[in-house]
């Protein structure tokens, strides 16, 4: 009932583990592969090794999460000599890589490929050092950066992820398309802050961080609509997927696929076969035999 097609990637089911949250070892892959994942993405990688924002870069409360890690890392050289190829591990695995420069996302683009992943995942949200605007609040910049990753990921495919901290990210997300991308993932965290009112200061080391979380979840379901909409790729729906509900949200919204992430801290890492267990649930309760049969209906 729950088996994806996600740019011909074959997934047993739609839910994906999003980058940042233990992906970081071919142990904690296989972990999260046997816990039910259709997938997994790797933490972020650039063309360095990064040691990431001091602490506390984690908070969280009600429903919300806030985080500002700095992406810390191996970086891909490392991770190329640590996991040697990806391709023959017991579950899909997607690459998410970053740059600063972009000439550094092509560098490690064509890096990861010798990992061989079943998908790159492009992380725009990252440290930019050479640009005022931020590449994913820029459609011009995301074309540049989408044209430079395909360039130098073969037949691999391209998911561009994408901040919902834009204007519009309609315009961002066709941008991607127009330039080549595969597929889209949507969201990245929202910016936010949280204050210690006794200590009358920023709780987060960065002051600002990342929401994530059930409170995340309306934006992203927006977000997926929005975009369904207006590009023709399939979308991996991402952001404050917690319940197998909240995954059919996705779903329904126009997502092929599902992100997971923190999800995790609240229902632990056999959150993927609940989620499952959830869905089909409904699914039999509402005589729904296949995924396709709901997704974007509510654009109908």
């Amino acid at each position: 009932m729950l088996q994806t097609n996600l740019c011909n990637l074959k997934l047993k089911n739609p839910t994906i583990l999003a980058s940042g949250i233990l992906g970081v070892t071919k142990e904690s892959i296989g972990r999260i592969g046997k816990s039910g994942a259709g997938a997994v993405t790797l933490k972020s990688l650039c063309h360095e090794e990064r040691a990431g924002n001091p602490n506390p870069t984690m908070f969280g409360y009600d429903g919300v999460f806030l985080n500002a890690v700095g992406l810390p890392g191996q970086g891909i050289d490392s991770a190329m000599k640590d996991f040697g190829r990806l391709d023959n591990l017991s579950v899909p695995v997607i690459g998410s890589i970053y740059g600063y420069k972009i000439e550094q996302f092509g560098e490690v683009a064509r890096k990861m490929t010798s990992l061989k992943p079943a998908m790159i995942e492009v992380d725009i949200s990252c440290p930019h050092l050479d640009y005022g605007k931020p590449y994913y609040a820029d459609a011009g910049l995301t074309a540049e950066v989408t044209k430079v990753v395909k360039k130098n990921s073969g037949k691999i495919p391209v998911s561009i992820k994408l901040s919902p901290n834009v204007y519009d990210i309609k315009e961002i997300a066709h941008a991607a398309e127009k330039a080549g991308a595969d597929a889209i993932t949507a969201i990245n965290t929202a910016t936010g802050m949280a204050i210690d009112i006794d200590a009358r200061k920023p709780i987060l080391a960065n002051k600002i961080g990342g929401v994530s979380g059930p409170a995340l979840k309306p934006i992203a379901v927006r977000c997926v609509y929005e975009i369904y909409e207006t590009v023709k790729i399939p979308i991996i729906g991402t952001g404050g997927v917690t319940y197998g509900k909240d995954a059919l949200e996705m779903i329904i919204a126009g997502a092929t696929a599902v992100g997971i992430g923190t999800g995790i801290y609240y229902r632990g890492i056999s959150i993927f076969k609940k989620v499952c267990d959830e869905m089909i649930t409904w699914m039999k309760k509402n005589k729904i035999k296949t995924l396709d049969e709901i997704k974007g209906c509510a654009h109908d």
